[in-house]
């Protein structure tokens, strides 16, 4: 590919890749630094063989913002007051995509992140970038990269209020006592009408299905889950099935005002050695 048409290309995306840098590092020097790389990585490439320029493009930005991240924890951090804005934009469009950008309130919880966490945050939930492209750049499965995202998403929501989380411990242990006792109404009660039961490939394996709605859900636990406990997991109240005291399977719930949207099933061990899981009385 002629270098002269590579770089009208390279700058298309331009914008795009500085507000991703931006938002992974909370730096302006630093995306430029992270946006001129993966120019440099596309300039020393086979571009003929490159599909999809634009993803192509994200997932360099990604890797190169990764590796800063990182490199942040062998030295000093700078203090927050000196985190810079970005560059001024050049232009109306460039100023509607940069003028979104994170505030120094997002930046102090995103500094509280590892790495991993703070990268598949951003990528997926400010960027729609699918969970099965962010694995690889964080060297994790696709449900443990969405694991990262999730915890670092509930420390973004501020997951530290007592009364989310005694009403999430509510509607949980309600749900158990339910699902124990096979009271289906009482399961119905506590379930969204669209909830989701969401299942990794590791629990998939063992058996359990996906499920969708109210009803199904519902029919998917009345009379099960006796082996399954109350426990913590990342602060929040879910259920876990222990073996030996080595937990195998983990339910971890979405709750939204006083009702359950969402559960996910999760078996994958990998995943689950990213969790802190506290077993509850109960």
């Amino acid at each position: 590919m002629d270098e002269n048409f590579l770089a009208e290309r390279f700058e298309e995306h331009r914008t795009h890749l500085l507000a991703v840098a931006y938002r992974i590092l909370g730096s302006g020097s630093e995306a430029d630094d992270a946006v001129q790389e993966a120019w440099l990585r596309l300039s020393r490439s086979d571009s003929d063989e490159i599909e999809n320029l634009g993803g192509w493009l994200t997932t360099v930005v990604a890797r190169v913002c990764l590796n800063m991240l990182q490199s942040r924890k062998t030295r000093r951090e700078e203090p927050l007051d000196d985190v810079e804005l970005l560059p001024t934009a050049d232009g109306p469009e460039q100023e509607a995509v940069l003028g979104d950008s994170i505030g120094l309130a997002l930046l102090v919880v995103l500094d509280t992140l590892a790495p991993p966490e703070r990268l598949s945050f951003v990528l997926h939930d400010m960027f729609a970038v699918p969970f099965d492209e962010i694995a690889p750049i964080v060297g994790k499965t696709p449900a443990a990269a969405r694991q990262l995202a999730s915890r670092a998403r509930r420390r973004v929501q501020g997951v530290g209020a007592a009364a989310d989380r005694d009403r999430q411990r509510e509607v949980v242990d309600a749900f158990l006592a339910a699902s124990r006792s096979g009271e289906f109404e009482a399961l119905l009660t506590l379930l969204d009408p669209d909830v989701v039961l969401r299942v990794d490939a590791a629990a998939l394996a063992t058996g359990a299905a996906a499920a969708h709605g109210a009803n199904a859900v519902a029919q998917t636990f009345s009379g099960r889950a006796r082996g399954a406990q109350l426990a913590l997991i990342d602060g929040r109240a879910g259920m876990v099935w222990a073996v030996g005291g080595t937990p195998r399977v983990v339910f971890d719930f979405t709750v939204s005002e006083g009702r359950i949207v969402a559960i996910d099933l999760l078996a994958d061990p990998e995943t689950l050695e990213l969790m802190e899981l506290e077993p509850q009385a109960g």
